[in-house]
């Protein structure tokens, strides 16, 4: 009985219910893992569920009516109560049929104890649920009037839908579950790992968590199943990884009085030690004949772009380019501007009078046409420019490259492999690559998602930097918001600048789902807040008011007292290229000390006299977010500060999540809180909707020390067994893993 069959074979009529939760073999139903467990020897507190919460508790019956009709139409239906032992919720059962109803009033004998599934509703005032599903925990052919059995094993509770209720589902299950024997369950952890780390057999921990007789069983199976998971994905990684350090790449070592020289020569201000040790870890990569491989990551302000700069550099000094790519024209604008100013007549190459060892440094962008565009075509392709740097532009066909010897990719998880691989495809052999994130990343995630990439930290920020104070201002105090207005005044007639970020563009689009907004990389979150009310509690909180947009917002300070005669800018993703570069030119100048903008200021916007941010509807921002925000104030010697307007309650999610981010400028701190609080599917990318999770049971957050288990223990096999050809289960393991849309979170080093 091969659990590759499909599912349709087991249950023919509910192949389609199981196809929409991602289910279409036998195996798929195996690795349909429970969400919970109910504990029939615990009642759930009735007194506790909320108005439209789909449920699932346990409780006893405490009477039930016999068959009673509906006076219009006869419909037959059974009304019954159950309780926790405190609090009562009631039940009504319609039935088509007389013969029906009669079987459910039977059923329904005082004592009995079962599993109620269904959503709360409300009749008459009083809370009740329409036509539950229910299990029992006894026998059902008990006699009338004997004391029921309560069987006290945990009851799976399913993953399910509209369709096929989580009662189904177990049932399934176990017809699945009841003929297979040892030899019948692929296992993708070869024999010699699950004797070294103690782990059962794969079919033993299927029926532990979906038979369990006690909680140890599915604590113990939910263990071994979680380190599988984190052994599949570290395999598929370290054989990425092994397949990259086999390639040749041309060896890119530093040379004496070189390009990389003149610049370590004239730099301004002393690397931060942080700096000064990645920097030699990359120079150390990319002078030998394999691929780097490095994934650079690091606080707000801590200085990458300047250690990617040398290592592009060290690249061009060796005869090779290098480009950036960054996912928006403003950030390779702003990319351009910032190596520019850095290199000085260093990027002047070819120019009359420029520095002997000078090159040239190119932008190539959607915005780039006509002339410039050939022009910048043509350094690239004749080798002039030494550096390339652009936006999804340099993936085109038509640009090629003399010797590109190192591609840097700015806020790489927004680029998918097919991306990145095309612009490496423009060299002659594998290029170093060199990936780039201003996201701290907690180092679960990141042995998680980009294990097959060596990791730097930078911590340190540069000398000379004055910090950021962050306050939450409560949206409904116009005594908190005046004054947050009149800081904005001072700070510019101090010479400074403030940004202004909201979630949306216009006032006129959808809140949550505001496309506007999201194309700048505005991460609005709804996990909260005005949720149904508890049954008996408070009333519903009043609708949130709608977000706040650039144009109103822009507006409404043009009219402010308080900015009387400030000019105020804006800028956001709908506008031009032409029109990007000039709000960014007006504002960084002090033409427009003021600038609205959305969140495509998020990173690589660097304006060190941007001293304030007011960031409204701050609650609807993920903490992470937040803490690249502000990092676009207090770059210079100036410190910053940055002012959070929420409209969230005090005590809700929204409010805390502000209060730990004004609490904290460690990114990796605020990091890994936001990693606890989110869903695993958004941090992890994986596609959540229309398929099963990748990661069923493994939780970055919670399970590192499985994770780097599996990580060892899966580098040691692939080590062995690149092609894992000795070891088909977990080739095959892998195959499944990447199936689709569940190759994306894969792919995103």
């Amino acid at each position: 009985m091969g659990v590759d069959r499909p599912v349709r074979t087991l249950a023919p009529r509910l192949a389609n219910a199981f196809e929409a939760l991602g289910v279409r073999t036998v195996g798929d139903l195996l690795r349909h893992y429970p969400r919970r467990y109910a504990d029939p020897g615990r009642l759930t507190d009735i007194a506790g569920l909320q108005l439209d919460e789909k449920v699932q508790i346990v409780a006893e019956v405490r009477s039930a009516s016999g068959v009673l009709h509906a006076r219009s139409t006869g419909r037959p239906r059974v009304e019954a109560q159950i309780t926790d032992g405190r609090s009562v919720l009631h039940l009504t059962f319609f039935a088509k049929h007389e013969g029906v109803a009669i079987n459910r009033s039977r059923q329904m004998r005082p004592g009995r104890r079962g599993l109620f599934s269904g959503k709360v509703g409300s009749f008459n005032g009083r809370a009740q649920l329409a036509n539950p599903d229910v299990v029992w925990f006894d026998d059902d052919e008990v006699e009338p009037g004997a004391t029921p059995h309560v069987d006290e094993r945990p009851v799976p509770l399913y993953p399910a839908s509209a369709a096929i209720d989580s009662a189904r589902i177990r049932e399934l299950v176990g017809l699945a579950l009841a003929p297979l024997r040892e030899g019948d369950v692929p296992d993708p952890v070869p024999a010699s790992v699950r004797e070294q780390r103690g782990l059962g057999p794969l079919l033993v921990a299927l029926r532990q968590i979906h038979e369990p007789d006690s909680e140890a069983d599915f604590l113990a199976a939910a263990q071994r199943l979680r380190y599988e998971e984190a052994y599949v994905l570290q395999a598929e990684l370290a054989r990425r990884r092994a397949r990259a350090a086999a390639e040749p790449a041309t060896a890119r070592p530093a040379r004496p009085g070189g390009l990389l020289e003149a610049f370590d020569a004239r730099l301004p201000f002393t690397l931060t030690a942080g700096q000064q040790e990645v920097g030699r870890e990359i120079a150390d990569e990319l002078a030998r004949s394999e691929p780097m491989q490095r994934l650079l990551q690091g606080e707000v302000g801590s200085g990458k772009t300047v250690v990617a700069l040398r290592a592009m550099l060290q690249v061009v000094d060796a005869g090779g380019q290098a480009a950036l790519l960054a996912p928006t024209e403003v950030l390779a604008a702003q990319h351009a501007r910032s190596l520019r100013a850095l290199l000085g007549d260093l990027a002047e190459g070819g120019m009359l009078g420029s520095n002997d060892v000078a090159t040239r440094l190119t932008l190539l962008t959607g915005a780039v046409t006509g002339a410039a565009r050939r022009e910048a075509m043509l350094d690239a392709a004749s080798g002039a420019a030494g550096i390339v740097v652009g936006t999804h532009a340099l993936l085109e066909k038509k640009v090629q490259f003399a010797d590109l010897g190192l591609v840097v990719v700015d806020e790489q998880h927004r680029f998918g492999v097919e991306q990145r691989d095309a612009l490496r495809a423009k060299a002659a052999a594998a290029p170093h690559l060199l990936a780039m994130t201003a996201t701290p990343i907690p180092r679960t995630v990141a042995m998680t998602v980009f294990g097959d990439l060596e990791t730097s930290v930078l911590r340190e920020l540069p000398a000379g930097r004055a910090g950021i104070t962050t306050f939450v201002v409560p949206a409904d105090r116009p005594g908190w918001l005046d004054r947050t207005w009149r800081r904005v005044r001072e700070e510019v007639d101090r010479g400074g600048r403030a940004y202004v970020v909201c979630p949306r563009i216009t006032a006129d689009e959808e809140d949550a789902k505001d496309g506007g907004a999201r194309e700048d990389g505005a991460e609005l979150v709804d996990w909260e807040e005005a949720g149904a009310p508890t049954i008996g509690g408070p009333a519903p909180a009043p609708p949130r008011r709608p977000l706040r947009a650039v144009e109103e917002v822009a507006a409404e300070l043009t009219a402010r007292s308080e900015l009387a005669g400030v000019p105020v800018g804006v800028l956001h993703g709908r506008l031009g290229p032409e029109d990007k570069e000039r709000a960014l030119a007006d504002f960084a100048a002090g033409r427009t000390p003021v600038l609205v903008s959305t969140t495509v200021v998020e990173v690589g916007v660097d304006v060190p006299e941007a001293t304030v941010m007011v960031i409204l509807d701050a609650d609807r921002f993920g903490v992470s977010q937040l803490h690249q925000l502000r990092g676009r104030v207090g770059r210079g010697a100036a410190p910053g500060v940055c002012l959070l307007v929420s409209g969230a309650p005090p005590g809700s999610p929204g409010d805390a999540r502000l209060g730990v981010v004004a609490g904290s400028l460690d990114g990796f701190e605020l990091a890994a809180f936001d990693l606890e609080q989110r869903r695993e599917g958004d941090v992890l990318g994986a596609s959540q909707s229309g398929t099963a999770s990748s990661l069923r049971l493994l939780r970055v957050a919670r399970d590192g020390d499985v994770i780097e288990r599996a990580r060892h223990d899966a580098r040691a096999t692939v080590a062995a067994d690149p092609e894992l050809e000795r070891h088909p289960a977990l080739r095959a393991a892998i195959e499944h893993l990447l199936a689709g849309e569940r190759e994306e979170f894969l792919e995103r080093a």
